[in-house]
């Protein structure tokens, strides 16, 4: 597969991603995230093990659980109560500091370089994401904010810990497909006690509950984690990280054709530069002429 196909899949996944906040707010039951979830997670990993039919070796497994924790028990949850205690725009604004949370990281656990054209697309990709979602009237809550920043940090660690443990030095130890349903059922263990003894039982579902919980597991996290890991295992988390900002620029897009959300001029402004952001993170050659230009100039 070429670097440009991959490219492409792996970014499906924030894409897809982008309308998990419509599908949870329109066509689940409220408050609950840690029941939602742990929903999420667990049924569609363990259909995946059925399918690999491979368990990860004893001393795999507590890098796994730590994996499951990061990218989803601690991940989801935290990022469900965010979203319900934040405006869209803010929890999207705090998620969207997490590439720049991976170039540090990668430089510290994976002795990748900081590159400062990467720096520079990652801030672009930021404003873009502020412009795009933020709105002058906000209230915030504080409960959502250290929970919004939690998520980020924990993602942040998942990826570039999945590509340290699982994918060191370009060589794939695991199968991306084995290493979803490792993680989705690990991370689904963690937050099945946890939904039991914390959370009300869920309200009768209705079909369409019962469709958005199989599109959520099936397609946003099974399909979607899968490209992902995929892409973690093929190219540097610098990389595939800035793809994230395709996420929130999804959701916008999203909730102007299916909840007819109006958009304005400064807000189109923001999606270009979010286009923009990713299209300079993935050509750094295009872009060195104009930093080295900058740095001159200085």
């Amino acid at each position: 597969m070429s670097k440009n196909t991959l490219l492409m899949t792996t970014a499906l996944a924030p894409i897809i991603w982008g309308s998990s906040y419509i599908v949870t707010t329109q066509y689940l039951p409220q408050d609950y995230p840690l029941t939602l979830a742990m929903l999420r997670a667990l049924p569609v990993g363990l259909l995946l093990l059925v399918i690999c039919r491979q368990l990860p070796v004893v001393k795999d497994l507590m890098k796994i659980f730590v994996l499951g924790a990061l990218n989803f028990s601690i991940f989801w949850w935290l990022l469900f109560v965010s979203a319900y205690s934040l405006p869209g725009g803010v929890a999207a604004t705090l998620g969207s500091m997490q590439p720049l949370l991976v170039i540090f990281l990668s430089r510290f656990l994976l002795s990748t370089p900081i590159r400062l054209y990467t720096i520079f697309a990652i801030l672009l990709g930021i404003s873009g994401v502020t412009i795009l979602v933020l709105s002058a009237q906000i209230t915030l809550n504080p409960i959502g904010v250290l929970a919004g920043i939690g998520a980020t940090i924990s993602m942040g660690f998942g990826t570039v810990l999945s590509k340290k443990w699982f994918a060191a030095n370009g060589t794939k130890t695991v199968s991306p497909l084995t290493l979803t349903a490792w993680q989705l059922t690990a991370g689904g263990m963690l937050l099945l006690p946890a939904a039991w003894l914390i959370e009300p039982a869920l309200p009768p579902l209705n079909t369409i509950n019962i469709v958005a919980f199989c599109y959520l597991g099936l397609i946003g996290a099974g399909l979607t984690y899968f490209l992902w890991f995929r892409g973690i295992a093929a190219l540097s988390p610098n990389v595939i990280s800035p793809l994230g900002f395709l996420s929130p620029l999804s959701a916008v897009i999203l909730g102007y054709l299916v909840l007819e959300q109006s958009l304005t001029p400064l807000q189109f402004g923001g999606a270009t530069l979010i286009l923009l952001s990713v299209w300079l993170s993935q050509s750094p050659i295009s872009v060195k002429p104009i930093m080295k230009a900058i740095k001159l100039n200085f």
